[in-house]
């Protein structure tokens, strides 16, 4: 992803954070955590600065659509299948909107998941061509919306959002980001014929994934825990992620290469978000890694329906490949605690309280 430049509105705005006071306690517990507060804290100047050019780009009835207060319903309202949508779609932007938007896409998302965003989009008009539903099947419903008003030292969100790609992002207090709900999918998992043949945009979740298995399974480690995998990733589109029954087997369970291959496998996940948000991610999740556990549902063949998850106790990993002939891939990264920013939120409401 090219380095944003900052605007002189957001240098200042970056200067006056650094000296609070509180600030300075913050960026010491982060570093203590494994990731750098400082960093983090410019995210959150380019996603505010990024948003507010959007916004200031819209007429009054763009406006309307696209933004929402912070507090409303709309904001947890996700999904990844074709569906009415509420925000902005890319068919009502002008060039330069759409050039904004994207823009804003890329404060949060690595040059990796934005190749595998636009493959997703790309799929998605192959997809109407095929079906001769250009109508249904549409790269331009894609949708940004804006919640709250964006700061880089206040609490708000935004989101973009259509059929198989779900990206959410919450910043509280100018401090944490939280980037879950994150959903990418592909119809086709791999394009077998035509102008696209051989693209497989999430190539790597299953890959990665079918390789840790096979291992496990060829060591005597019992990683399959069902010849049946189930239709679809079991926590759905639902607003709150949840703690599912444990499968598979403990990274405790696993010899150091076999480690090396889960972390490389959630690392994937991690790094569809741009470096600063993946580190934070990948530092909390290291710290507790020895309740860090895998488990694969079905086939371990290429071809073969397959269901996996990745769950510790405060994140879910889930992907599965049933559909189409198990060539339709969805897969999922929430954060149990943080999705929507809800623990963040809850600690931020805390201290505000604690003030008074």
């Amino acid at each position: 992803m090219k380095p944003i430049l900052l605007s002189a509105l957001g240098v200042a705005t970056l200067i006056s954070a650094f000296q609070i006071t509180s600030q300075k306690a913050w960026a010491k517990e982060t570093a203590a955590a494994g990731y750098d507060a400082a960093k983090l804290q410019i995210v959150t100047i380019e996603m505010a600065d990024a948003a507010n050019a959007f916004l200031k780009s819209l007429d009054g009835e763009q406006t309307k659509k696209a933004r929402y207060p912070f507090e409303d319903k709309e904001r947890d309202n996700w999904n990844f299948v074709p569906t009415t949508r509420n925000g902005l779609p890319i068919k009502e932007m002008k060039p330069e909107q759409r050039d904004l938007a994207r823009k804003l896409l890329e404060t949060g998302m690595s040059a990796s998941a934005l190749v595998k965003i636009d493959t997703i989009m790309a799929l998605e008009k192959l997809l109407g061509e095929i079906e001769n539903r250009p109508d249904h099947r549409d790269p331009e419903k894609y949708f940004t919306t804006i919640f709250g008003e964006p700061s880089a030292t206040g609490t708000w969100g935004w989101r973009f959002e259509g059929h198989h790609t779900a990206v959410n992002f919450t910043l509280v207090g100018g401090k944490v980001i939280s980037a879950t709900p994150s959903f990418l999918a592909a119809n086709r998992a791999e394009t077998r014929e035509g102008r696209m043949k051989g693209t497989r945009p999430l190539a790597r979740e299953e890959d990665l994934a079918r390789a840790l298995a096979t291992l496990l399974q060829e060591a005597g480690k019992p990683v399959v825990y069902t010849e049946k995998p189930p239709a679809e990733i079991l926590t759905g589109n639902e607003r709150k992620a949840r703690q599912l029954d444990p499968v598979g087997l403990l990274s405790t369970e696993m010899t150091d290469k076999q480690k090396e291959g889960l972390l490389t496998l959630i690392s994937e996940y991690a790094t569809r978000h741009r470096k600063e948000i993946a580190d934070k991610d990948m530092a909390k999740i290291k710290a507790d890694f020895d309740n860090v556990r895998f488990g694969w549902a079905g086939g371990l063949k290429k071809g073969d329906a397959y269901y996996y998850r990745v769950q510790g106790k405060t994140f879910l990993i889930e992907a599965c490949n049933i559909q189409n002939d198990a060539n339709h891939i969805h897969t999922v990264w929430r954060d149990l605690e943080g999705d929507f920013g809800r623990d963040a939120l809850g600690n931020h409401m805390k201290g505000h309280k604690d003030d008074h």
